[in-house]
Parts: structure tokens; C-alpha cells; sequence
């Protein structure tokens, strides 16, 4: 075989792996996006996973209705991937709103219900309040319990709107928030972000300047580098043990976002350390010589000529580090647990976006819900690498013009 069949051969085989490792990618992202695009909207990303009973103070009204009464059954703010019209919409007067039967069904839940489907600009919901006078929101696609201990649940709708329409004065009115967002989720992920990198960013950019301006070369620099190099090619199933171990059984942390994101900041620290010090000894070593000449200390030309010349290689470091804990999902199963909240303290547990999209695959089965999520992790991930370039580019003073 000749030279130029060998060199086209070669050729051939390149073009193709990167044809099959593209499409690869594209096939994975394309059905995440055609799967769980129909579910994401603004009530995904503002509401929370669980359904929240609320207990409403109003005063009841007589509020017409201001639309024709075509308008009012065209609209239809409710659920329609989970929510079927069975019966309605009612105007009724006295709070001002319209509501309407429907059937709810998902993958794990089946059931009839009541919901608002309008609400007028002057209807007392709006001046909703609880029982400790703080003012709350009841939106179209709440649902409707009860009214001033009456239940709805055997009732049908005309049942419903009469029962209300019979009500006057101060009127409790029990609703429930629609779950199936991920509001706590996004909140519970910025919360690990931002604990993790507090603790892993001093400690791993001071190793790295330990290795690289103070540390001679010998047997414990390599051992160092070693151990680093290692720990960041360790699963992280294998640091959340450890988590499990150390911080939830005995520091006695439990499962809690500190356990969650201390354990995090062990998994981020190699990573720091080596990209901050290959990013320090990119610094020509002229800079350092200088600053010492003009009569600068050791520790005054590590942070104010060594680092400010890095910065662009740390920025890069953090970014990354930021998209990692974004996807980590194995490490905090175990040490920040399950439960769709936003962390009411430090020792509260809560789950991650990962975790979320993990745990409605495995638990409820639901692919959609979970490939929803997983498109917002790819466009968060997407905006960190797109940062971590500008930041890179305008940071850089090597290359200023």
C-alpha cells in the first residue's frame, strides 16, 4: 500500500470517529430535548416538586364578570399535559373566579379535581391572606379543597359552585399549589455551588501555590501531585461513601446540604489544585525574578504579580468546577438526600437537579420529567463553558493588545 492510500486510509478513519462521536452526542442531546421540551415553562422552573396545601383568608365579593363568556371558557391556564376539562368552567361571583373540573393523571397519580381556571383583576383572591395575616398568592390551576370546612371531594362542580356561591363574609378557603417544578431544586443546587466552592476554592488555590512556589522537588512534591492526579480519576460514588462516613455518621451532620456540599468541595479540590497549577506556571518565571529585584517580599509577588497573571486560568479552574458540582449526582444520593426542598438550614437536606432528574427516572419512571431537567443542567452547563471562555479571553494578559 502506498503512501497516499495509507495517508488517505488514516484520513478516513479520522473523519469517521469524529463522525460517529458527534453523532453520538447530538443523538444524546436531541432526545433529551425531544422528550422534556414540552415540559419545561415558567411554572417548571417557579414551582416546587411537591404540592402545597394552603389555608386562604378572603372576604367575599360580588365581582362580574368582565369577559364574555366564550373568553372566559377559552381560557385554559390549567395543566393540559396532566389536566383533561371534564366539566365547566362556572363563574362565581362572589370570589371573583371561574372554575372547572378536571382529570388529573401523571405516572403515579389519578384523580378528580377542582380548579381555578380565571381569576378577575378585582376578585378577593387576590387579597388572599393566611392565618398570620401575611398575604399570599392563589393563582389559576390552584386547586380547590374546601371552604369553610366543606369539602369538595364527593361534589360536583354545579355542587361546588353552589356551595361557595352560599358563603358571605370572611371565607376559608382551603387550596393546593400545583406541584411538578423544580424551583427547590435549582435553589438546592446554587446553595451547593456555593458552600462547595467556599471551602474547596482557598484550600485548593493554596496547595497550588504550595507546589508551585514554595514546595523543592522531591519525593513528597510527587507524592502530592500523585495523590491529587489520583483522587481525580476516583468515581465519586467512592467520596460519597467516604461523605456518608465521616460527615452524616460521625460528625454527626446527617443527611444535610453541609454533609452534601463538604463532600463536594473533597471531589472539586484535585481539580483546583492542578488546573491552578498549571495555570501559576504558566507565569514566566522573569515576572517573579523582577518583582524581587525591585525589592518585593516572596508573598508579595505570589499575590500581587503571580496570581493576577493566573487569574485567567483559575476563573477557567472555578467555572468547571461550578459545572461539575452541577452534575454530580452519585456523591450526594448519599450525603444530602432526596427530598425536593429548599434547605431551611445548612443541616437540612434537600436534592440537587442530578438527583431530582435520577430520582424521578428510578423512582416514578417519569422519562419526560427527567429529560426536562436534564435540558436545564445542559443549558446550565452550556452558559458555564461559554463564560469560562470570556472569562479566559478577557482576563488573559499575555495576549492583550
Amino acid at each position: 500500500m502506498g503512501r497516499a492510500a495509507k495517508d488517505s486510509l488514516v484520513k478516513g478513519l479520522i473523519y469517521l470517529a469524529t463522525g460517529i462521536t458527534l453523532s453520538v452526542l447530538l443523538s444524546i442531546v436531541g432526545f433529551i430535548f425531544v422528550k422534556g421540551i414540552g415540559l419545561v415553562n415558567w411554572d417548571f422552573l417557579t414551582r416546587d416538586y411537591n404540592e402545597k396545601v394552603v389555608y386562604a383568608f378572603v372576604e367575599s365579593g360580588e365581582v362580574p364578570l368582565s369577559i364574555d363568556e366564550e373568553s372566559m371558557k377559552s381560557k385554559q391556564p390549567y395543566d393540559q399535559r396532566y389536566e383533561t376539562l371534564q366539566e365547566g368552567p362556572i363563574y362565581v361571583e362572589n370570589i371573583g373566579a371561574a372554575i372547572a373540573s378536571v382529570s388529573y393523571k401523571n405516572h403515579s397519580t389519578e384523580r378528580e379535581q377542582i380548579v381555578i381556571s380565571y381569576i378577575e383583576k378585582d376578585s378577593p383572591l387576590n387579597g388572599a391572606i393566611d392565618s398570620t395575616g401575611k398575604a399570599i398568592t392563589i393563582g389559576t390551576d390552584y386547586i380547590l379543597q374546601s371552604i369553610n370546612g366543606t369539602d369538595f371531594g364527593e361534589m360536583t362542580l354545579e355542587e361546588v359552585a353552589a356551595t361557595i356561591t352560599a358563603e358571605s363574609g370572611e371565607l376559608k378557603i382551603k387550596v393546593v399549589q400545583p406541584g411538578g417544578g423544580i424551583k427547590s431544586n435549582i435553589i438546592t443546587t446554587l446553595y451547593m455551588v456555593l458552600l462547595s466552592l467556599i471551602v474547596a476554592l482557598p484550600l485548593g488555590i493554596f496547595g497550588a501555590i504550595y507546589l508551585t512556589e514554595y514546595a523543592k522537588p522531591g519525593r513528597l512534591v510527587n507524592a502530592i501531585r500523585f495523590a491529587a492526579e489520583c483522587l481525580a480519576g476516583i468515581p465519586s460514588i467512592i467520596f460519597g461513601l467516604f461523605g456518608m462516613a465521616f460527615f452524616v455518621v460521625a460528625m454527626n451532620f446527617q443527611i444535610s446540604l453541609i454533609s452534601g456540599s463538604l463532600t463536594v468541595a473533597i471531589i472539586l479540590l484535585p481539580v483546583i489544585i492542578r488546573s491552578t497549577e498549571e495555570a501559576l506556571k504558566t507565569v514566566p518565571m522573569a515576572f517573579r525574578e523582577g518583582s524581587l529585584a525591585l525589592g518585593a517580599t516572596k508573598l508579595q509577588t505570589i499575590f500581587k504579580v503571580v496570581l493576577p497573571c493566573a487569574v485567567p486560568g483559575i476563573a477557567t479552574a472555578v467555572l468547571l468546577s461550578i459545572g461539575r458540582v452541577v452534575g454530580e449526582s452519585a456523591a450526594l444520593l448519599l450525603t444530602a438526600g432526596t427530598v425536593a426542598q429548599i434547605p431551611g438550614t445548612l443541616f437540612s437536606p434537600g436534592s440537587t437537579l442530578t438527583v431530582q432528574a435520577y430520582y424521578v427516572a428510578k423512582e416514578e419512571g417519569n422519562i419526560e420529567l427527567a429529560c426536562a431537567i436534564g435540558i436545564v443542567i445542559i443549558v446550565i452547563v452550556i452558559v458555564l463553558n461559554i463564560l469560562s471562555r470570556i472569562t479566559s479571553d478577557k482576563l488573559d494578559v499575555f495576549n492583550k493588545k
